[in-house]
């Protein structure tokens, strides 16, 4: 399944790994991750797609322009670390 923007994503490398994100942007096997914390919408992380796991959850990236609704939108996730569907 290919990588498109709007997935929510967890990531399982690096100093940021357990971590939640959106993905903002993907191309050539890397793919740009947003949180709305440390990672802002304006400067997203890089990161290889071989480094995170996919969720079946897709987000309105036009519904989502501010790092505020992004922390939002992603709280539920935080907030329930073991029932999440990964793929």
């Amino acid at each position: 399944m290919p990588t498109e923007a709007g997935i929510i994503v967890r990531s399982t490398a690096g100093h940021d790994a357990r971590g939640w994100f959106v993905v903002v942007s993907a191309e050539n096997g890397y793919v740009c991750l947003a949180d709305g914390k440390t990672r802002l919408l304006e400067k997203p992380k890089r990161k290889s797609e071989k480094h995170i796991r996919k969720t079946n959850t897709q987000l309105d990236l036009s519904s989502i322009t501010t790092n505020k609704k992004l922390r939002e939108a992603l709280r539920e996730f935080r907030g329930n670390e073991g029932g999440n569907q990964l793929v």
